[in-house]
């Protein structure tokens, strides 16, 4: 999603990289680059503008500080700059003591509020709330019934009746407290555009039910305009906070970085996939490591640890330990291959550092994650547990098994190699050596699409090493 973004990040750092001292000449010309990478991502030209002015007055005049280079000063700021522009945002869901939390959904049709309304449900319930749900939306056909086929796949009530919007909101609010239920979803309508029919509804549901928390689903596909759309509902409203949905999508950004500034309402959640359990608590720090392509390990992480309940502790912690460190071989990474789909490819190869060098510009995710399993399954086990062994007759033999030719074998391990490492060498690196090593790595072409074809394992050595050679040098990388 972020990658124009990235790539302006590591144009802006080529301009920077040599010079002695952060001069108001040499930032400015820097930060041309990240307005213009802003600007392509449909960031709010406001926001874009307060932005770079904050980045400017801390960049310039800084000293350089010993062994550091002036671009890797500046990609920290924009970093800080980054979390605060997004954050800070509180996860937690009130809970009252006398009657059930009202939570309202709002937002224009199209949005996804009736899937994101059992999301959140889903979410409540993974906390150990208990919620219930109210199918207010008697504007769209359907959406009654789509909530209520939801409801019963997570295990919620639904209450509905054949009435006006207000009476379903009050009623449910009843019920949900007969049925000693402690949060109260409402679904609401839509529209296609912002009305004063739609508004005036809306204020009635808020008026009647007081709701407890007012969140706005919002579709990221719409970009800046998104903050724009959240603007006139806090204004009408006075929201608690928004769920960005559609973020694996081909959504540019510029929604997620837009919302907070313009209206002061922080993204409390956001939506990954279409399936009931992709709601994702939304954290601005993990947000930032990713557009500076840093990846999201830790997001990684706690979906796999909630994807594998039924595995044991131990089992689980050798695996987290494994994926976070590096250490884990093709078999491994075969393994997490059902996980990986169910995370949804696109948002997968976005956040481990790495990834999108493994998936050539252009090629759905899908279609050449299944390509790479291929050619893992015409693996021997020996060869899965020690890629290093793989000769040409081996790539030969493998490629006729899985279909691809034999440089193509020669090309993912490599890859598969290099992603390794970097994971090894970030599992014990503190926060600004991950983005110092990262802001090297844009340097060096990472942050571009296919970029981890750019990051050289070895210079020149002017000979073609031997076999005995070769032979040697992988020994030396077991032993490290």
């Amino acid at each position: 999603m972020f990658e124009g973004i990235t790539k302006g990040l590591a144009d802006a750092l080529k301009k920077l990289r040599g010079r002695g001292r952060l001069s108001a000449d040499n930032i400015r010309d820097g930060l041309r680059e990240v307005r213009r990478a802003l600007l392509d991502a449909d960031v709010n030209l406001n926001v874009i503008t307060r932005f770079i002015a904050n980045v400017e007055s801390r960049a310039i005049g800084q000293d350089v500080l010993e062994r550091v280079d002036p671009s890797e000063q500046i990609v920290k700021i924009v970093y800080e700059e980054l979390c605060a522009l997004m954050g800070p945002v509180d996860h937690k869901i009130p809970q009252r003591a006398d009657r059930p939390v009202v939570i309202m959904l709002c937002g224009l049709q199209g949005s996804g509020k009736t899937t994101t309304a059992a999301k959140l449900a889903l979410t409540l319930l993974s906390r150990g709330r208990k919620p219930f749900l109210a199918a207010a939306d008697l504007q769209r056909p359907g959406a009654v019934e789509q909530l209520q086929t939801l409801g019963a796949q997570i295990g919620v009530t639904v209450y509905s009746e054949a009435t006006n919007p207000i009476d379903v909101c009050k009623n449910a609010v009843i019920e949900a407290k007969k049925s000693l239920c402690d949060v109260v979803i409402l679904d609401t309508a839509g529209r296609l555009q912002i009305d004063d029919d739609l508004m005036n509804e809306l204020k009635q549901i808020d008026k009647f039910c007081k709701p407890d928390e007012v969140y706005l689903v919002v579709d990221a596909m719409i970009g800046q305009e998104a903050a724009n759309v959240a603007k006139a509902f806090h204004d009408a409203l006075e929201l608690n906070a928004c769920i960005l949905t559609k973020l694996d999508g081909d959504a540019r950004g510029g929604a997620a970085l837009s919302i907070k500034q313009i209206t002061g309402v922080p993204i409390k959640f956001i939506g990954v996939g279409e399936k009931v359990d992709k709601l994702d608590e939304f954290h601005p720090d993990r947000m930032a490591q990713r557009i500076l392509g840093q990846g999201d390990m830790m997001s990684i992480v706690e979906k796999i640890a909630s994807l594998q309940k039924d595995v044991s502790q131990e089992e689980l912690q050798k695996q987290q330990a494994k994926l976070e460190k590096g250490n884990f071989t093709l078999d491994d990474f075969r393994k997490q291959f059902e996980m990986i789909s169910k995370m949804g490819m696109k948002n997968m190869v976005s956040s481990i550092p790495g990834m999108s060098g493994m998936i050539p510009d252009g090629e759905d995710p899908e279609a050449a994650l299944k390509r790479i399993q291929g050619m893992i399954d015409s693996m021997t086990k020996k060869e899965r547990f020690d890629p290093d062994i793989i000769d040409m007759s081996r790539r030969k033999r493998i490629a006729a098994g899985s279909g691809i030719q034999p440089q193509e074998i020669k090309q993912f391990l490599q890859q598969f190699d290099q992603m390794r490492a970097v994971m090894k060498q970030m599992a014990s690196m503190s926060m600004f050596q991950k983005i110092k090593m990262m802001s090297g790595m844009g340097q060096a072409g990472a942050f571009l699409p296919g970029g981890m074809d750019g990051i050289k394992t070895k210079g020149d050595t002017g000979h073609r090493k031997s076999a005995k050679e070769r032979a040697a040098d992988r020994k030396k990388k077991k032993k490290r």
